[in-house]
């Protein structure tokens, strides 16, 4: 019997890599497209899993790529913009064009990643661009089922990380939008629910918000970082004009650490109203129960202390 399979676009990303791989522990089949194959190289030891090279931009060849599967998953998403226009092209455009290729290879189910806030007439181009999107997929005629998590952490996370970065390299951490709030979601609970979903048909047509079980401020979340690496940098809170002018000289800096849309999409706390939804059948993993495997450099000193002991 051939295995089911899915189409993962985005899926050689930090999200993509969890849900590939429980994919594959389910028995599925995947595609993996990318731009460049050794963006992959971490799947590629997967047994179901196959990685090609191609641009998922380029509506025939997404078709293309469309064609046979079972599901489509899109992952898809951007946190700035390099031109101007990129969150309309990456996130409206995109899925527009996966509708689509669904549409014509008759592919019957699409998992959507959004974002918490998401909405056409959200105080950021980053939370409309998503809200235009949900529109798009939320009107076709396809079984879908639109994910909004907040913001997403696990050892490859590029939230929790930066600011471990941040606080070894500075003597004091000067912080934007400090009471900004958030509900974090464990990676490994946001893959969960998307392969959940893909055998559940009360999922269709639903949108679920994805938090896990407590809120903290960005100044809460910081601090825990650096307790975390033992940096016990302070923390300048900043004030509306401020932050501001951090966010702009930030925003043409390389590696664009906070942009404009950013802090404007920090206006809105990135939370849940309700629990985690119930139909996926498991409570979220606390931020606390992760966060500390590859964040604290406890076993590394611990085994640094050891070595050191064995040579005296």
């Amino acid at each position: 019997m051939i295995p089911p399979t899915v189409l993962v676009l985005g899926g050689s990303g930090f999200v993509g890599r969890y849900i590939v791989a429980k994919l594959v522990a389910s028995g599925r089949r995947v595609i993996v497209p990318t731009r460049r194959r050794e963006a992959a190289k971490h799947l590629l030891l997967l047994p179901t899993v196959d990685v090609i090279e191609a641009d998922i931009h380029d509506a025939a060849t997404l078709r293309q790529l469309a064609s046979g599967v079972t599901a489509v998953v899109n992952l898809v998403g951007i946190l700035n913009e390099t031109r101007t226009g990129d969150f309309q092209s990456v996130h409206v455009e995109l899925t527009r064009k996966t509708v689509i290729a669904c549409r014509e290879t008759r592919v019957a189910r699409l998992l959507h990643m959004s974002a918490i806030n998401a909405r056409p007439d959200g105080p950021s181009q980053y939370l409309r661009s998503k809200g235009e999107a949900e529109g798009v997929v939320a009107t076709s005629d396809i079984a879908w089922t639109i994910f909004r998590p907040s913001v997403i952490f696990g050892r490859e996370d590029s939230f929790l990380n930066m600011f471990a970065r941040l606080e070894r390299m500075l003597p004091i951490i000067a912080l934007a939008c400090p009471n900004a709030r958030f509900q974090p979601t464990y990676v490994g609970d946001v893959a969960r629910a998307f392969v959940h979903a893909l055998e559940d048909d009360r999922t269709h047509g639903e949108r679920y918000d994805l938090c896990g079980p407590k809120v903290y401020t960005l100044r809460q979340l910081v601090a825990y970082a650096g307790e975390l690496t033992a940096r016990h940098r302070p923390i300048l809170s900043l004030g509306p004009r401020l932050s501001k002018l951090q966010a702009t000289m930030l925003e043409f800096l390389p590696g664009k650490l906070m942009s404009r849309d950013n802090l404007a999409s920090m206006q809105l706390p990135s939370v849940c109203t309700g629990g985690f939804p119930v139909v996926f059948g498991f409570a979220p993993t606390p931020l606390e129960a992760i966060a500390p495997e590859y964040l604290a450099p406890v076993v590394r000193d611990r085994y640094a202390g050891f070595r050191a002991h064995g040579r005296r």
